[in-house]
């Protein structure tokens, strides 16, 4: 059998996945992410675009920093200031790479950049050449490749090659492809450019028609050696092929792709639940890999066949990708070296103080819920591991509500030495908690997205709500988790506002208004 080839996989999470309408992290959320993906196994960590404002430039040079490993890539544009800029963010990191773009097809040429073939090849070189003296990994992207006029794109890329470009990436930057038509572009451009058999042909496809991982996955069978992707699909729009879907993919079918990763595939689901707690965006239970049902089977039929014979209905273990069964079952009497050997088995790795802190808020709601499930605990884990300090802190809240009441809210918040208790009415239970939290903390809040689900079934499952809020052109995500759906609400607008709070401090000693 012919030796599998090795695929790099270049993930974007922090840089296109943080595009996502909604989503934003800060410096120390992207730092856990781009940690966590290290562990993952990812070969390129793109971690943001220094240009686009301090907080992304800080984000970029704290991964830099902190995060060993995969290479640390910065986004910019095929100009001068953007490539300083990214070059000034990486210069802390082990393993620098910068990935310049511009775009090639027509319709951007005329009416994005108002450029002319010949002045977007001379940019694309010069921003190479200049990338070339900050770090010796320089990637180059020609934006919207697939509408692109082929002899013109390979003019381009051969440009770039000459001039010290490492990698060339074929971007289907709207989506536009059909599995057959990347496949056949990759080929035309391994066959027409000079040198690129001493390049990596990376591919980073969209899913505005669904198609980005069978687009990346037809790349890789035409010799493409590196795929861009991003956790859960995160990305611009319908977003950018799912990190979890093509790595699965390739290790599922190697017999058909002939190449593998060095993606330690045990850690997706952990990985995607992170990605989710940070960013507010759960996936669908029906999503492939690591969606609540992936490995679900309802069927009669199925669950016979399963029951008889695993692969019949499964053609992948949920060992496989990280999820296991629960060897322990843990409640109100399990002591913590039990709490501790479950966070060994599900896989994380705390610190003594994490682990207390997390080993108090389990038993505080095994007081609440007979038994603990493992996603009860990766909720403990997750909305405590990322807490800013506590400028406010729910003391209290109270609801009165019903069909023919009012709904009106208590609040008791801690400031400090100073305790503040208000009350307000609302359109519902939510909205009047949030209107007393308001006249409490006096932060006005632009409230853009509020939900709440179910961590696990039945009728004390922990509910997990997750709020969206807009701070002076700023997003910030709060979350809480209760059995009580109006406290973990409640916790979840607290936790945004401290982030609002904490990060005004930031700007202001930054000198940003």
């Amino acid at each position: 059998m012919e030796m599998a080839r090795v695929l790099q996989i270049f993930d974007t999470t922090l840089r296109d996945g943080e595009q996502s309408p909604g989503v934003s992290l800060n410096p120390q959320e992207k730092v856990e992410i781009a940690k966590q993906l290290a562990r993952l196994g990812v070969d390129v960590i793109e971690a943001g675009f220094p240009v686009a404002s301090p907080g992304d430039f800080a984000a970029v040079q704290a991964v830099a920093e902190e995060v060993e490993g995969p290479y640390i890539c910065a986004l910019a544009r095929a100009v001068a200031k953007d490539v300083e800029r990214a070059g000034e963010a990486l210069r802390s990191a082990d393993k620098p790479c910068i990935h310049t773009f511009i775009a090639t097809s027509d319709i951007h040429m005329k009416y994005k950049l108002n450029k002319r073939p010949d002045e977007v090849l001379r940019m694309a070189v010069d921003a190479v050449r200049l990338a070339r003296s900050y770090v010796d990994m320089v990637e180059f992207s020609a934006e919207d490749a697939t509408r692109s006029d082929r002899d013109f794109l390979c003019e381009v890329f051969a440009a770039v090659l000459e001039n010290g470009a490492k990698i060339i990436n074929i971007p289907d930057t709207v989506g536009y492809a059909t599995p057959q038509e990347f496949y056949d572009l990759i080929t035309y451009i391994r066959e027409h450019v000079p040198g690129i058999d001493q390049a990596i042909i990376s591919v980073h496809c969209h899913n505005d028609l669904g198609l980005a991982v069978a687009n990346s996955l037809a790349a890789v069978k035409a010799g493409a050696q590196q795929v861009e992707c991003a956790v859960n699909g995160l990305g611009e729009r319908a977003g950018n092929a799912a990190l979890e879907e093509v790595v699965m993919a390739l290790r599922t079918r190697q017999d058909h792709y002939g190449a593998i990763t060095n993606v330690v595939t045990e850690q997706l689901y952990r990985t995607s639940r992170l990605v989710c707690a940070l960013t507010g965006v759960s996936v669908q239970p029906n999503k492939a890999i690591v969606g609540d049902n992936a490995f679900a089977h309802e069927s009669g039929i199925h669950q016979d066949g399963v029951l008889k014979e695993r692969t019949t209905y499964e053609i992948m273990t949920p060992e496989s990708i990280g999820l296991r069964q629960s060897r322990l079952v843990l409640g109100k009497h399990s002591g913590r070296h039990a709490f501790r050997e479950k966070l060994r088995e599900l896989g994380y790795s705390l610190t003594e103080k994490d682990i207390n802190r997390a080993f108090e808020r389990f038993i505080e709601l095994a007081d609440k819920k007979k038994a603990i499930t493992d996603r009860d605990i990766e909720a403990i884990i997750e909305t405590g591991r990322f807490a800013v300090p506590g400028t406010f802190i729910l003391e209290y809240v109270h609801v009165v509500s019903g069909n023919t009441t009012v709904p009106t809210a208590t609040v008791r918040i801690r400031h400090g030495d100073e305790v503040v208790e208000e009350a307000a009415c609302g359109d519902g239970p939510i909205d009047a908690v949030y209107r007393a939290i308001n006249r409490a903390t006096k932060v006005p809040v632009h409230l853009l997205d509020y939900a709440l689900q179910a961590v696990t079934g039945g009728a004390d499952a922990l509910g997990d709500a997750t709020v969206r809020v807009k701070d002076n052109g700023h997003i910030h995500i709060g979350r809480g988790t209760s059995t009580d759906v109006i406290e973990a609400s409640a916790l979840a607008y607290v936790h945004a506002i401290n982030k609002i709070v904490n990060s005004r401090e930031k700007y202001q000693s930054a000198g940003e208004v």
